[in-house]
């Protein structure tokens, strides 16, 4: 066997431990968050922004990507797209970790089951894309799982909506952006940053905020937020490359899964008939969504080596 060869075969396995080093990493991420379940989850979201920019900048130079990263900013409209990702991704991660620090990581379990629902509902609305048959009926059973919970327990899963839908529009408008993944998020976290030093600077001066006002484990755990949301991220880009998107999907639902158990016998979060009834709901239209995803991926790649 060639060295080439070799490089080839062993390709997809690296990708799957890049991936699942990621989807891992993001899986077991409420554990991390709940240490700064003291913290407001707005200073948290401060923090997890400017040290992410602060991880993510030399890693961006140590790439050679400074041309691609100021031409962000010579370009009107990339800038705004950009902007408005900016908005999207911190609203998602603070509906998140306000999730953790109050206790409702079930809904942000539920959030992450549909996003792949709401990405191909999304899809169909803004980019014309036609829905095949099994993802009509996957859509229509999350919708119904929904509307279950709201319906006959007055639960509304704001939670995990936000979450889905938030994240639903910011990959809606990344993908029509032209920009690379590591230069997109050292841009919006660039953004953000300039608001979180006078943020954060303002709860510094006034001895308001826990940055080394506090303990000194929590002033690393808040230092720590870069690695828990760099890593994953370029871990997740590493596997990317070298798997089959199909596998990567399957792999996604590690995340909500571990999100789930951690909920269920770590955080001890009470189950009502009506939450398992819509996961049930959620778990179906997953089933069938990664199903038809599998089986129209394989018929494309055979209609390829023909």
């Amino acid at each position: 066997m060639t060295e080439r060869e070799q490089t080839q075969r062993q390709g997809p396995l690296f990708g799957v431990a890049y991936a699942g080093s990621a989807f891992l990493i993001w899986g077991f991420s409420p554990l991390y968050w709940r240490f700064l379940s003291d913290v407001p989850a707005l200073e948290t979201i401060m923090h997890r922004t400017l040290w992410s920019f602060v991880l993510l900048f030399p890693i961006l130079l140590l790439q050679r990507r400074w041309q691609e990263f100021s031409g962000v900013f010579k370009n009107g409209r990339l800038f705004l797209l950009l902007m408005g990702t900016t908005g999207l991704v911190s609203l998602n991660w603070f509906i998140f970790i306000w999730a953790i620090n109050h206790k409702h990581v079930l809904q942000a379990s539920l959030g992450y089951y549909i996003s792949p629902l709401i990405n191909v509902l999304l899809g169909m609305v803004f980019l014309k894309e036609r829905l095949r048959r099994a993802q009509t009926i996957a859509v229509i059973l999350a919708t119904i799982g929904v509307v279950h919970l709201t319906v006959r327990y007055g639960e509304f899963p704001w939670i995990a909506l936000g979450l889905a839908f938030t994240f639903g529009f910011y990959g809606l408008i990344r993908k029509t952006a032209p920009v690379g993944a590591i230069v997109g998020l050292t841009v919006e976290t660039l953004i953000l940053s300039l608001i979180a030093v006078v943020f954060l600077s303002r709860l510094f001066v006034a001895g308001t905020g826990a940055f080394l006002n506090t303990s000194t484990p929590i002033t690393l755990l808040l230092m720590g937020t870069a690695l828990v949301t760099a890593v994953p991220l370029l871990l997740f880009n590493l596997g990317a490359r070298r798997i089959h998107l199909t596998t990567l999907g399957f792999m996604q639902y590690i995340v909500p899964s571990l999100f789930f158990l951690i909920a269920v016998f770590f955080f001890k979060e009470g189950v009502s008939v009506g939450q398992i009834v819509t996961f049930l709901f959620i778990w179906t239209a997953v089933a069938i969504y990664s199903i038809d995803s599998a089986v129209q991926y394989r018929h494309r790649d055979h209609m390829l080596t023909e």
